[in-house]
Protein backbone atom coordinates (compact mmCIF):
# COMPACT_ATOMS: atom_id res chain seq x y z
CA UNK A 1 0.00 0.00 0.00
CA UNK A 2 1.13 3.75 -0.97
CA UNK A 3 1.74 6.09 2.61
CA UNK A 4 -1.67 7.25 2.61
CA UNK A 5 -3.48 3.98 1.74
CA UNK A 6 -1.52 2.80 5.43
CA UNK A 7 -2.74 6.13 6.75
CA UNK A 8 -6.14 5.62 6.24
CA UNK A 9 -6.04 1.84 7.57
CA UNK A 10 -4.35 3.07 10.87
CA UNK A 11 -8.04 4.80 11.24
CA UNK A 12 -10.18 2.41 10.39
CA UNK A 13 -11.18 -0.58 12.90
CA UNK A 14 -9.91 0.74 15.72
CA UNK A 15 -10.87 -1.41 19.02
CA UNK A 16 -12.79 0.71 21.47
CA UNK A 17 -10.02 2.20 23.98
CA UNK A 18 -7.68 2.03 21.23
CA UNK A 19 -7.36 5.51 19.68
CA UNK A 20 -4.76 5.94 16.79
CA UNK A 21 -1.99 8.15 18.82
CA UNK A 22 -0.12 10.79 16.87
CA UNK A 23 2.66 12.54 18.27
CA UNK A 24 3.98 15.62 17.03
CA UNK A 25 7.27 16.46 15.97
CA UNK A 26 7.68 19.99 15.09
CA UNK A 27 11.79 19.35 13.24
CA UNK A 28 13.12 16.39 12.12
CA UNK A 29 15.23 14.83 15.38
CA UNK A 30 12.08 14.62 17.01
CA UNK A 31 10.26 12.82 13.76
CA UNK A 32 13.05 10.23 14.18
CA UNK A 33 12.55 9.69 18.08
CA UNK A 34 8.98 9.28 17.84
CA UNK A 35 9.60 6.48 14.99
CA UNK A 36 12.15 4.85 17.10
CA UNK A 37 9.63 5.02 19.91
CA UNK A 38 7.34 2.87 17.54
CA UNK A 39 4.58 5.07 16.60
CA UNK A 40 3.40 4.12 13.19
CA UNK A 41 2.38 7.60 11.84
CA UNK A 42 2.80 10.99 13.00
CA UNK A 43 1.10 14.48 12.55
CA UNK A 44 2.99 18.08 12.92
CA UNK A 45 1.80 20.36 14.87
CA UNK A 46 1.97 23.98 13.33
CA UNK A 47 2.13 25.63 16.87
CA UNK A 48 4.86 23.60 17.49
CA UNK A 49 6.45 24.21 14.25
CA UNK A 50 6.34 28.08 14.32
CA UNK A 51 7.89 27.77 17.67
CA UNK A 52 10.83 25.88 16.31
CA UNK A 53 11.40 28.01 13.22
CA UNK A 54 11.38 31.43 15.80
CA UNK A 55 7.60 32.71 14.98
CA UNK A 56 4.70 32.63 17.33
CA UNK A 57 1.49 30.23 16.73
CA UNK A 58 -0.65 31.46 13.04
CA UNK A 59 2.74 33.64 12.22
CA UNK A 60 4.79 30.94 9.98
CA UNK A 61 4.95 32.10 6.25
CA UNK A 62 3.83 29.33 4.10
CA UNK A 63 7.34 28.62 2.54
CA UNK A 64 8.92 27.92 5.62
CA UNK A 65 5.77 25.93 6.93
CA UNK A 66 6.26 23.66 3.95
CA UNK A 67 9.99 23.45 3.54
CA UNK A 68 9.79 22.59 7.46
CA UNK A 69 7.20 19.61 7.25
CA UNK A 70 9.19 18.18 3.49
CA UNK A 71 12.84 18.10 6.52
CA UNK A 72 10.05 16.10 8.85
CA UNK A 73 8.91 13.90 6.06
CA UNK A 74 12.66 13.02 4.60
CA UNK A 75 13.79 12.31 8.53
CA UNK A 76 11.05 9.27 8.47
CA UNK A 77 9.80 6.31 6.72
CA UNK A 78 6.33 6.57 8.25
CA UNK A 79 3.39 8.56 6.83
CA UNK A 80 3.17 12.21 8.30
CA UNK A 81 0.00 14.14 7.94
CA UNK A 82 0.27 18.33 8.43
CA UNK A 83 -1.69 21.01 10.62
CA UNK A 84 -1.62 23.98 7.56
CA UNK A 85 -3.40 26.16 9.63
CA UNK A 86 -5.70 27.47 7.64
CA UNK A 87 -4.66 26.57 4.74
CA UNK A 88 -2.27 29.99 3.89
CA UNK A 89 -4.62 31.77 1.55
CA UNK A 90 -3.62 29.34 -1.29
CA UNK A 91 -6.27 27.85 -3.73
CA UNK A 92 -7.49 24.50 -3.16
CA UNK A 93 -5.43 23.15 -6.45
CA UNK A 94 -2.65 25.30 -5.05
CA UNK A 95 -2.47 23.78 -1.33
CA UNK A 96 -2.52 20.13 -2.49
CA UNK A 97 0.11 20.70 -5.02
CA UNK A 98 2.28 21.98 -1.82
CA UNK A 99 1.42 19.46 0.33
CA UNK A 100 1.57 16.37 -2.04
CA UNK A 101 5.47 18.21 -3.03
CA UNK A 102 6.27 17.86 0.75
CA UNK A 103 5.13 14.81 0.45
CA UNK A 104 2.35 14.47 3.37
CA UNK A 105 -0.46 12.11 3.30
CA UNK A 106 -2.63 14.21 4.97
CA UNK A 107 -3.43 17.76 6.34
CA UNK A 108 -5.17 19.66 8.99
CA UNK A 109 -7.13 22.72 7.73
CA UNK A 110 -9.22 24.63 10.79
CA UNK A 111 -13.01 26.55 10.12
CA UNK A 112 -11.77 29.76 11.65
CA UNK A 113 -9.25 32.71 11.28
CA UNK A 114 -7.98 35.16 13.17
CA UNK A 115 -10.14 33.49 16.04
CA UNK A 116 -13.19 33.86 14.44
CA UNK A 117 -15.21 31.02 12.86
CA UNK A 118 -15.78 30.92 9.27
CA UNK A 119 -19.34 30.45 7.61
CA UNK A 120 -19.67 26.87 7.59
CA UNK A 121 -20.97 26.58 4.03
CA UNK A 122 -17.88 28.64 2.59
CA UNK A 123 -15.72 26.32 4.17
CA UNK A 124 -17.19 22.57 2.94
CA UNK A 125 -17.01 24.66 -0.41
CA UNK A 126 -13.30 24.79 0.23
CA UNK A 127 -13.04 21.52 1.25
CA UNK A 128 -14.80 20.18 -1.09
CA UNK A 129 -12.42 21.72 -3.67
CA UNK A 130 -9.30 20.11 -1.65
CA UNK A 131 -11.12 16.98 -1.66
CA UNK A 132 -11.59 17.31 -5.50
CA UNK A 133 -7.75 17.99 -6.02
CA UNK A 134 -6.45 15.59 -3.90
CA UNK A 135 -8.56 12.85 -4.50
CA UNK A 136 -7.26 9.89 -2.39
CA UNK A 137 -4.34 11.27 -2.08
CA UNK A 138 -4.35 12.92 1.07
CA UNK A 139 -6.24 12.43 3.92
CA UNK A 140 -8.16 15.45 5.08
CA UNK A 141 -8.70 16.12 8.46
CA UNK A 142 -11.25 19.00 9.41
CA UNK A 143 -10.57 21.09 12.28
CA UNK A 144 -14.17 21.98 14.01
CA UNK A 145 -12.94 25.43 16.18
CA UNK A 146 -16.57 25.53 17.91
CA UNK A 147 -15.31 25.14 21.38
CA UNK A 148 -12.19 26.98 20.55
CA UNK A 149 -13.52 30.34 19.57
CA UNK A 150 -17.05 29.45 19.31
CA UNK A 151 -20.12 28.89 21.71
CA UNK A 152 -19.03 25.85 22.59
CA UNK A 153 -22.52 24.15 21.72
CA UNK A 154 -22.02 20.63 20.83
CA UNK A 155 -25.11 20.42 18.43
CA UNK A 156 -23.22 23.42 16.39
CA UNK A 157 -19.84 21.51 16.04
CA UNK A 158 -22.13 18.37 14.85
CA UNK A 159 -23.74 20.57 12.37
CA UNK A 160 -20.32 21.99 10.96
CA UNK A 161 -18.74 18.26 11.27
CA UNK A 162 -21.67 17.11 8.83
CA UNK A 163 -21.52 19.60 6.52
CA UNK A 164 -17.62 19.00 6.42
CA UNK A 165 -18.14 15.24 5.97
CA UNK A 166 -20.30 15.68 3.45
CA UNK A 167 -17.58 17.89 1.78
CA UNK A 168 -15.19 14.64 1.92
CA UNK A 169 -13.23 15.42 5.15
CA UNK A 170 -12.08 11.80 5.94
CA UNK A 171 -11.99 12.76 9.74
CA UNK A 172 -12.95 15.59 12.44
CA UNK A 173 -11.44 17.42 14.96
CA UNK A 174 -13.63 19.14 17.55
CA UNK A 175 -10.35 20.41 19.15
CA UNK A 176 -10.41 21.30 22.92
CA UNK A 177 -14.12 19.54 23.27
CA UNK A 178 -15.08 19.06 26.53
CA UNK A 179 -14.41 15.21 27.39
CA UNK A 180 -18.04 15.19 29.25
CA UNK A 181 -20.03 15.92 25.35
CA UNK A 182 -17.35 13.23 23.50
CA UNK A 183 -20.51 10.62 23.80
CA UNK A 184 -22.60 12.85 22.17
CA UNK A 185 -19.94 13.98 19.81
CA UNK A 186 -19.69 10.59 18.90
CA UNK A 187 -23.17 9.68 17.97
CA UNK A 188 -23.81 12.73 15.74
CA UNK A 189 -20.41 12.66 13.84
CA UNK A 190 -19.64 9.69 11.12
CA UNK A 191 -16.80 8.51 10.31
CA UNK A 192 -13.14 9.11 12.42
CA UNK A 193 -13.20 11.43 15.21
CA UNK A 194 -9.92 13.57 16.19
CA UNK A 195 -9.54 14.03 20.13
CA UNK A 196 -6.74 16.30 21.78
CA UNK A 197 -5.22 14.73 24.64
CA UNK A 198 -2.78 16.53 27.12
CA UNK A 199 0.34 15.75 28.27
CA UNK A 200 0.31 17.60 31.79
CA UNK A 201 -1.67 14.99 33.66
CA UNK A 202 -4.56 17.13 33.60
CA UNK A 203 -6.48 15.44 31.15
CA UNK A 204 -7.89 12.14 30.21
CA UNK A 205 -5.76 9.73 28.82
CA UNK A 206 -5.79 8.53 24.78
CA UNK A 207 -6.94 5.48 26.08
CA UNK A 208 -9.77 6.91 28.12
CA UNK A 209 -10.58 9.17 25.12
CA UNK A 210 -10.94 5.78 22.88
CA UNK A 211 -13.26 4.25 25.00
CA UNK A 212 -15.37 7.50 25.20
CA UNK A 213 -15.36 6.93 21.17
CA UNK A 214 -12.18 9.14 19.52
CA UNK A 215 -10.50 7.35 16.87
CA UNK A 216 -7.76 9.10 17.10
CA UNK A 217 -5.94 11.20 19.52
CA UNK A 218 -3.10 14.38 18.83
CA UNK A 219 -1.30 16.55 21.11
CA UNK A 220 -1.45 20.28 19.59
CA UNK A 221 2.34 21.30 20.20
CA UNK A 222 2.62 19.66 23.65
CA UNK A 223 5.23 17.35 22.78
CA UNK A 224 7.23 20.32 21.95
CA UNK A 225 6.26 22.64 24.70
CA UNK A 226 7.64 19.79 27.47
CA UNK A 227 10.75 19.45 25.52
CA UNK A 228 11.33 23.26 25.17
CA UNK A 229 10.58 23.17 29.35
CA UNK A 230 12.82 19.79 30.03
CA UNK A 231 15.35 22.12 27.91
CA UNK A 232 15.27 25.12 30.37
CA UNK A 233 15.57 23.30 33.02
CA UNK A 234 18.65 21.30 32.28
CA UNK A 235 19.78 25.20 31.08
CA UNK A 236 18.63 26.67 34.44
CA UNK A 237 20.74 23.59 36.51
CA UNK A 238 24.18 24.76 33.96
CA UNK A 239 23.86 28.54 35.19
CA UNK A 240 23.74 27.42 38.70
Amino acid sequence: MSKVDVFRSLHRKRAQGDPLVLPGPWDAASARVCVEAGFPALATPSAGVAASLGYEDGATPADEMFAAVARIVRAVDVPVSADVEGGYGLAPKELVERLLEAGVVGCNLEDSNGGVLKDPHEHAEYLAEVRSAAADRLFVNARVDTFLHGDGDPDRAIERAAAYVAAGADCVYPILAPVDVLPLLRAGIQGPLNMFARLDGEGPSPAVLGELGATRVTFGPGLQRRATQALREIADGLTQ
